[in-house]
């Protein structure tokens, strides 16, 4: 493969990468908290950006998950690499738009910030909730080619909300299952990382599936787990994902991630695509191209 080629290949993975955690995202959302019993009966198979739900979505519209994620991205490339306090200020100013929807997590440690200038937030064992997890993806597109620095910003990013084993294992694995896609490590390759995840924390064993798709972030890793693995599309990966119900726009936002990584932005469908906000779009696809720019991969 000639370097250009795959460079391009590379950016797909990429650009596909953080547009399918946004697909995820708004897919999944207007299904939060339902049942997969009520989500069958109301939609059969849920296939279509719908809308509604209890936040009452617009068909299309992103949620925490994904404007958490931006808030990141921005600050990476307006600084040119990673820089905590950044991070922290513009999850600050998210905070203060009155978002959507922000989990009770995220809200205390981003308060804790802002009043107090906390930047790492004391370990709790109540805290293993995905919040971390679910806006991770930009701190492994900028980290590419470099897994001590992808487990040191990982961690910081984390803490600045939640600090649990849990929350910490999965977003480092989440980093390094994204790391592989978007390298174009085979779905086996993938699985192994998976199984060292597991065989540190026998907790997120997913096989056989307990069907819990929670805000618990073993519960959340597990569903995304089982259904990456079992699909063979980002579309088959992604409603398998979202019609399990319950924490449906993060389940679904990370399935987004790791399948548009594996899969290539091609593998997206284009449906999807067109009813994201283009302004969203936009600004996804340059701060995905900008974050694997500021990559140890890159940098060589």
């Amino acid at each position: 493969m000639t370097t250009s080629s795959a460079h391009s290949e590379l950016l797909s993975r990429v650009r596909g990468a953080f547009l399918g955690l946004a697909v995820g995202d708004a897919l999944g959302a207007p299904v939060e908290f339902m049942t997969r019993g009520e989500i069958k009966d109301k939609y059969g198979v849920l296939k279509e950006m719908v809308g509604g739900g209890w936040l009452r979505l617009r068909p299309g519209q992103v949620t925490d998950d994904t404007e958490m994620s931006l808030c990141l991205a921005r600050a990476i490339v307006k600084e040119g690499g990673w820089n905590l306090q950044a991070a922290a200020e513009n999850l600050a100013g998210w905070l203060k738009s009155k978002p959507i929807d922000v989990g009770d997590t995220c809200r205390r440690g981003i308060r804790n910030y802002m009043l107090r200038g906390i930047v790492e937030t004391p370990p709790n064992e109540w805290d293993g909730g995905n919040g971390a997890a679910m806006r991770t993806l930009p701190v492994a597109l900028c980290t590419v080619g470099d897994n001590l620095l992808l487990e040191r910003l990982t961690l910081e990013q984390a803490h600045l909300t939640h600090n649990h084993p849990y929350s910490d294992a999965a977003s480092i694995y989440l980093g390094r299952l994204l790391h592989l896609a978007l390298t174009g490590r085979s779905m086996l390759q993938l699985r192994r990382e998976v199984d060292q995840l597991i065989s540190m924390h026998p907790s997120f064993s997913f096989d056989p599936y307990k069907g819990l798709a929670t805000g618990y972030v073993v519960d959340t890793m597990q569903t995304v787990f089982h259904c990456f693995f079992r699909s063979r599309s980002f579309e088959g990966c992604v409603i398998e994902t979202v019609n399990q119900g319950g924490d449906a726009d993060t389940t679904g936002a990370i399935a987004g991630a790791i399948a548009g990584a594996y899969y290539g932005e091609e593998g997206i469908p284009a449906r999807w695509r067109k009813k994201l906000a283009k302004e969203v779009v936009t600004e996804i696809l340059n701060l995905a191209a900008e974050l694997l720019q500021l990559s140890p991969l890159l940098q060589r």
